[in-house]
């Protein structure tokens, strides 16, 4: 490290999954068959290869020893490291119900989840998708897109609880149900039912709903097996510091598996910030570089049907809320209002304004001057203001 412009002179990665660095976010965008497996690829091996990082793809690390500084991977071997970064994700979190194990009882999580969801749909007739967030849902539709019978279980009384309000999530519901997709709220399953594959799903109403197929998509759980193995401090996540330090000063953490101030992280925004933030870490190009994180928006499409949230999402005795809703159109909006700025929006159908509303929640913004035209957006509010 005797050049100051080459901060790390090896960089090796090794990845558990045999398939190189792809977009996760464009999984359902491939079980739904609008995209293929090419277009999923963050950046081809050449440019690893180009700048002189090394990749281990199907070799995950399984031991990591602070005290020697060094990693030993699957196939046993063993390396050493001046700085080490834990970047494992989150699995998806289990039901912890009967019939688990059973044959058809899938995630949606990974590439080659997909793949297996896309080769049963040639075979299976109906799938019972638990979980009502937007990863389950987005499997709902990419299921429902290759031809078989879906009914979502959610066991909130509306859909996506942490991103929309009662009325919006109903508002969402309907438009799925419109759609053909079975919705089923306040519900959840109690055991899985059939001999090796399943073929029934028993609810906490003593339903049976027949199925050959169920995806379980209920929330992540950070891996930390790793660090927790090695001694690094661990609550929920793997415990970093503002620079994405863990205990042992040498190794870091990023993105879902890490928890920072109490927080863990399941959406993509927060993992890009983290990772800019480690690279000028241990780049030493800013001496000041620290993680804060900030309001993060949800913006998605389910079945056509555009979804934005940001900031706060549930009104309290504190704030006002600004509600406005296009029953031409289905648009709705819901604007909550503190101290005469904006602290949270909810909209569903038309989220041209998202942006806009997420700059005015981040910035801090006195609306006072344009609060009766805040539903109708920034134009209506600069002409007013």
């Amino acid at each position: 490290m005797s050049n100051a412009s080459i901060r790390y002179r090896t960089i090796i990665v090794f990845n558990g999954e045999t398939s190189a660095a792809y977009n996760r976010i464009q999984l359902s965008a491939l079980l739904s068959g609008d995209a293929d497996e090419e277009s999923l690829a963050l950046k081809p091996d050449s440019w690893f290869a180009r700048h002189g990082i090394q990749l281990h793809h199907g070799e995950a690390v399984r031991t990591v020893a602070p005290d020697s500084h060094t990693v030993t991977t699957s196939t046993g071997r063993v390396y050493r490291y001046d700085s080490l970064v834990i970047a494992t994700g989150a699995s998806p979190t289990r039901l912890g119900i009967p019939g688990e194990g059973l044959s058809g009882v899938m995630n949606f999580r990974d590439l080659n989840d997909t793949r297996t969801l896309i080769e049963l749909s040639q075979s299976r007739k109906r799938a019972v998708v638990v979980g009502g967030g937007f990863l389950g849902l987005e499997a709902a539709e990419g299921l429902k897109r290759r031809g078989i019978d879906v009914t979502v279980l959610h066991r909130s009384s509306h859909l996506l609880n942490r991103q929309l309000d009662p009325d919006g999530g109903k508002l969402l519901s309907d438009a799925l149900t419109a759609r053909g997709i079975n919705i089923l709220t306040s519900t959840s399953p109690i055991q899985l039912l059939g001999r090796d594959t399943v073929r029934a799903v028993q609810l906490n109403d003593q339903t049976l709903i027949s199925t050959d197929l169920v995806i379980i998509a209920t929330g992540i759980t950070p891996n930390r097996e790793l660090a927790q193995n090695a001694g690094l401090a661990c609550g929920r996540g793997i415990q970093v510091n503002a620079q994405l330090q863990t205990s042992a000063p040498d190794i870091f953490a990023l993105g879902e598996c890490c928890e920072f101030n109490n927080e863990t992280f399941g959406l993509v925004e927060p993992g890009y910030q983290q990772a800019k933030v480690l690279a000028s870490v241990l780049s030493g190009t800013t001496a000041s570089a620290a993680y804060k994180p900030s309001v993060t928006a949800t913006r998605l499409k389910i079945s056509g049907v555009p979804v934005f949230s940001c900031g706060q999402q549930a009104p309290d005795e504190h704030t006002e809320s600004l509600v406005w809703r296009d029953f031409a159109t289905g648009s709705y909006s819901h604007l909550l209002i503190r101290n005469n700025r904006l602290v949270g929006a909810i909209l569903v159908g038309n989220t041209s304004q998202g942006l806009w509303y997420q700059e005015l929640i981040t910035g801090n913004t006195t609306i006072d001057l344009f609060r009766a035209q805040l539903p109708f957006g920034k134009p209506f509010c600069k002409a007013a203001a």
